[in-house]
C-alpha cells in the first residue's frame, strides 16, 4: 500500500535538507536562500514537511434539529 503520490512535485518547501523561513523562502545548504517553488537534483521528499489542505468548513445555518433525527 502506498500512502504517497509517485509523481510528487519537486519543491524546495519539501525537501529533507531544506528549512522553511517564511512562506516564500527557503534555506537550502547547497543553493543557498531560494524560492519555496524551486528545486534542484539533490531533492528528496520529506512527507512530514508537507502541510495538508484545511477540512472544508460545514454551514451550521442550513439544517435543523429534524434532519438529524430518525
Amino acid at each position: 500500500m502506498r500512502l504517497f503520490r509517485r509523481n510528487m512535485e519537486k519543491r524546495c518547501a519539501y525537501c529533507t535538507s531544506g528549512s522553511v523561513l517564511n512562506e516564500r523562502e527557503v534555506a537550502c545548504p547547497y543553493r543557498g536562500i531560494v524560492g519555496t517553488a524551486d528545486h534542484c537534483r539533490r531533492f528528496v521528499y520529506d512527507p512530514l514537511k508537507r502541510v495538508p489542505p484545511r477540512p472544508a468548513v460545514l454551514s451550521g445555518g442550513k439544517y435543523s434539529e429534524e434532519d438529524f433525527q430518525l
